[in-house]
């Protein structure tokens, strides 16, 4: 892969006369390694006001086992390689581990257990938008927003992706302070609460479940004004 990484992008340079350090593509690079797809961006001062041109020279320049599927302008903000070690780091996080460097210490909260489960921890760039989907078993005071701070860094490039493990490890919250501080709450939400079906189950001769009361539009009195 990293033999048609290069290419790629010398064939880009040739299209654009861009030189190459303005093309960077992210993803593994393992001379060893198979990848089914790739992304890559580049910065261009030429403006084009169509990309079919660009996708049909690239394509022509490059051997029949790699294709261009799709170009597109992308904002400022989009780095191929940096989404790519946001995604790198943020799969440290899932499973178990000990989470007191991710934790605050809560008032109420005097003897807890930092042992939790992550099931899955998404990230997917939107734009300029960062969406970051986060599932586990249970969550300490300020986890999420403690590991959504360390993504943030990992993402700016001011630390490697493999940090993760290493705050995970000390369990000692002072450490994460020295790298990142919490993320603010602006953004977070609870999608939804996930319970086992089995235990969702109601007891032997139970009343059946109830769903309200169905109301239709013509047997309700709407107020005039």
């Amino acid at each position: 892969m990293v033999a048609s990484s290069r290419l790629l992008c010398q064939r880009r340079t040739k299209v654009t006369r861009c030189c190459r350090r303005m093309c960077t593509s992210g993803g593994w690079s393992s001379p060893t390694m198979e990848q089914s797809s790739k992304v890559a961006h580049f910065t261009t001062p030429f403006s084009y006001c169509c990309l079919n041109s660009i996708h049909s020279a690239m394509n022509g320049l490059l051997p029949p086992e790699i294709r261009v599927r799709e170009i597109s302008a992308a904002r400022p903000e989009f780095h191929a390689r940096t989404s790519t070690k946001s995604k790198e780091a943020a799969n440290y996080f899932v499973g178990t581990h000990d989470f007191t460097s991710f934790a605050n210490a809560a008032h109420n909260d005097r003897e807890r257990r930092s042992t939790k489960k992550i099931t899955r921890f998404d990230v997917t760039e939107m734009g300029a938008v960062l969406q970051l989907e986060v599932e586990g078993t249970g969550f300490l005071y300020r986890q999420v927003r403690n590991m959504v701070a360390l993504l943030l860094q990992v993402g700016k490039e001011a630390l490697p992706p493999d940090i993760v493990p290493a705050i995970i490890a000390v369990r000692d919250r002072k450490e994460l302070a020295k790298v990142a501080l919490s993320a603010p709450p602006h953004g977070l939400c609870l999608m939804s609460v996930n319970y086992d079906e089995e235990i969702l189950k109601p007891p032997e001769g139970s009343p059946p479940v109830s769903f309200g009361r169905t109301h239709h539009l013509s047997k309700c009195k709407l107020p005039f004004y």
